[in-house]
């Protein structure tokens, strides 16, 4: 299932730690695959396990256990808005509230045409930068009105057709 390439990226991530504990490597490699395949499957956790010498259970405990690792396809665009107290005091639900509306899904869902995924998270760690949020993974998006919200559905749409 995992291509040379991606069990190379495997490799160069067990070789900064020491040969006994290469399993220290699992959330690392969990973030290649989910790079590589939009998501972690059973099998990908699999995988993981036999290149690191670990149990299977022992990596699906390090999936579910981070939010950060998505557990089922989702769009191509994840949006998780921060709903933790700093962003809601500074309009966090407004901002998921509102992305609900533009995209005519609720949190938790994807869009139809497979492009976005709404979800609510846990603290950024971007507080005084609220409401934020943060695009796949990788993207902090900082003091999130309705319009800048819009803009940015707007860009990464157009990123998309462009493409």
């Amino acid at each position: 299932m995992m291509s040379d390439a991606t069990k190379a990226r495997f490799d160069r991530e067990v070789a900064k730690y020491p040969a006994d504990q290469k399993q220290s490597a699992v959330m690392a490699c969990l973030a290649i695959v989910q790079q590589e395949l939009g998501w972690v499957s059973p099998e990908s956790e699999r995988v993981v396990a036999e290149h690191l010498g670990m149990a299977p259970i022992a990596v699906h405990e390090v999936t579910t256990f981070y939010n950060m690792y998505n557990q089922q396809p989702l769009g191509k665009y994840k949006l998780n808005v921060c709903t933790n107290l700093p962003c809601q005091l500074r309009g966090g639900a407004q901002a998921l509230a509102h992305l609900e509306g533009a995209l005519g899904i609720h949190a938790g869902q994807t869009t139809a045409d497979g492009l976005f995924t709404l979800q609510p998270s846990e603290c950024q760690g971007a507080c005084a930068d609220a409401p934020v949020l943060l695009v796949n993974d990788r993207h902090m998006c900082s003091f999130m009105s309705s319009e800048k919200l819009d803009q940015l559905i707007a860009d990464l749409k157009h990123a998309e057709g462009a493409q």
